[in-house]
């Protein structure tokens, strides 16, 4: 006799629920990480802010921390995939792991904010201050992935002009937290509250529209210097990923050839001459001051190109185990003079903090066999056609470090940087959006130029001029550029609109926090006796 299967026990609500939930969260934070280069889809930064608002609402902050995790998980593996290119798996794991700490940090806190009268607003804020904490914790912070760097292409790009990429968070997160009530309002079928709460974020995006024609009210107060000539030169490297550097001289030969190559266009009419060459990081492989004949060689080219050459160059010590990531620039005339030293090395990459145990968890760690020495300043350089704010790679993600040269009185921004470490993938690209944003933060031109591209020269309104193609491939760009002097709204307000908006964030927090627990206080006897 045939017996039937017994039946599969349907799950709980509450259990299908939760299910659901971390779907979602997993999804949004799929869709965020699309936002950013090279998908770069910008409105998915706004859906997947009321992704994740959507799946912690009603939630308790436990239930809330892991579902801001698993979100973390979604965003930060795909977004940070090449930094595992050569160095395996468990590195690039390990830090997209940590960096999900502080979605889950995140997660607990919407909760929270979300039964307050507008949410939105303290959501919004809650995302500021999550940056904050990931820009500085631990050893100096990490500012990748920041929801401002994903509207490098968008009309809500203007507001990083009037207070930095903090505002910009800000109203991404605004507008994309007001989808939750637009949508709780529909599906309830209450037509004109959805119809209320979806004109916010429309006007947010309407304002960031309208700001791409007063363009000159975001601009400096300054006023644009005559036009410069400005060469960018991409000399390559051997496509060999960590061990470019194997053959000693190589990167320095391929951007003296290039520059070579300038020099003879200019000769022939071809070009018209620079006013300043830039080179990228890690330009000189060997340190020129160290070493007589290079010093000569770049001393050589320089000469023939006419014009300062802004070298990228490591420079040894102070001492066996230290060395210094420098630009230097160079003048046809009197040699090397100012100089830049890179002021945030990146932690186990140019430096291990941790070296007994971050050798144990991957063995390109003991690729790092001398620790970079942090330089100081305000990296601001004088002597060439008009004063630089020089930033070196990575340092292109922190405020700070790019607004202090530009308070100092630079008129151009460079970002030298060498992406041969991470090879053909979109951390090149993720880096030139940040670069397209400073430009329109600061009111300059901003010249990036890399080992292995992508280089670029982008306008003050953070439009691409002209930029190299393929990767791992010499390329020579030139355009005129205008000097900038003065300041932009962000730059006058400085940090400001980051420590306002955290300590709303906390505010808000800690009033959710009095009023839930002012709620759930058990009423006194007399009162009960009223009831």
């Amino acid at each position: 006799m045939l017996t039937r299967p017994a039946p599969v026990a349907e799950q709980p609500p509450a259990v299908r629920r939760v299910r659901v939930s971390a779907a979602v969260a997993l999804v949004s934070g799929i869709l965020l990480a699309g936002a950013f280069p090279r998908i770069g889809i910008w409105p998915l930064a706004l859906l997947s802010v009321g992704g994740l608002s959507w799946a912690v609402d009603g939630r308790r902050s436990r239930t809330g921390a892991w579902l801001g995790f698993v979100y973390g998980l979604g965003f930060f593996v795909p977004l940070l995939h090449w930094t595992g290119i050569y160095v395996g798996p468990v590195p690039w794991l390990l830090l997209a792991t940590a960096e999900a700490g502080f979605m889950a940090a995140l997660g607990a806190v919407l909760p929270v904010l979300q039964r307050l009268r507008g949410a939105p607003v303290w959501i919004a804020c809650a995302w500021v201050l999550q940056e904050a904490l990931r820009d500085r914790l631990p050893f100096g912070g990490f500012p990748w992935g920041r929801l401002a760097f994903s509207q490098a292409d968008s009309p809500l790009r203007w507001f990083i002009a009037l207070g930095g990429a903090p505002l910009l968070t800000f109203v991404v997160a605004l507008a994309g937290a007001t989808l939750l009530p637009v949508v709780a309002a529909a599906l309830a079928r209450d037509w004109p509250r959805a119809a209320v709460r979806f004109a916010v974020p429309v006007a947010v995006v309407v304002a960031g529209l309208l700001a791409m024609f007063p363009v000159n009210g975001f601009a400096p107060s300054g006023h644009p210097g005559p036009a410069l000539h400005i060469a960018l030169v991409q000399g390559s490297v051997p496509d060999r990923g960590l061990a470019f550097e194997d053959r000693a001289g190589q990167v320095l030969a391929n951007h003296i050839a290039q520059t070579r190559k300038l020099a003879e266009e200019v000769a022939a009419g071809t070009t018209p001459q620079p006013d300043l060459v830039i080179w990228p990081e890690n330009s000189s492989d060997l340190d020129p001051y160290l070493d007589a004949p290079v010093a000569a060689e770049i001393s050589a080219v320089v000469k023939e190109i006419n014009a300062p050459v802004l070298v990228g160059a490591i420079l040894q010590g102070p001492g066996a185990d230290h060395r210094r990531n420098a630009g230097i620039l160079w003048s046809p005339t009197t040699g090397p003079g100012a100089t830049y030293i890179k002021r945030h090395p990146v932690p186990f990459a140019e430096y291990l903090p941790l070296r007994s145990i971050a050798t144990r968890v991957s063995s390109a760690a003991k690729l790092v066999t001398q620790d970079m020495v942090a330089g100081h300043g305000n990296g601001l350089l004088q002597g060439g056609p008009a004063p630089i704010g020089d930033v070196i790679c990575f340092e292109v993600a922190y405020d700070d470090l790019v607004r202090s040269s530009v308070s100092a009185g630079a008129q151009l921004l460079v970002v030298q940087t060498n992406n041969a470490t991470f090879g053909h993938t979109s951390e090149t690209y993720q880096q030139l959006a940040m670069s397209k944003l400073r430009a329109v933060e600061h009111g300059r031109s901003v010249l990036q130029v890399s080992t292995t591209g992508a280089s670029a020269v982008i306008n003050a309104k953070g439009e691409v001029v002209t930029e190299s193609h393929a990767l791992f491939e010499p390329a020579i760009l030139t355009s005129a550029v205008q000097p900038v002097t003065g300041l932009t709204i962000a730059d006058e307000l400085g940090d400001w609109p980051e420590y306002v908006l955290s300590l709303l964030a906390l505010a808000a927090l800690g009033w959710a926090i009095v009023r839930s627990r002012r709620d759930h206080e058990p009423a006194a006897p007399d009162e009960m006796v009223h009831r």
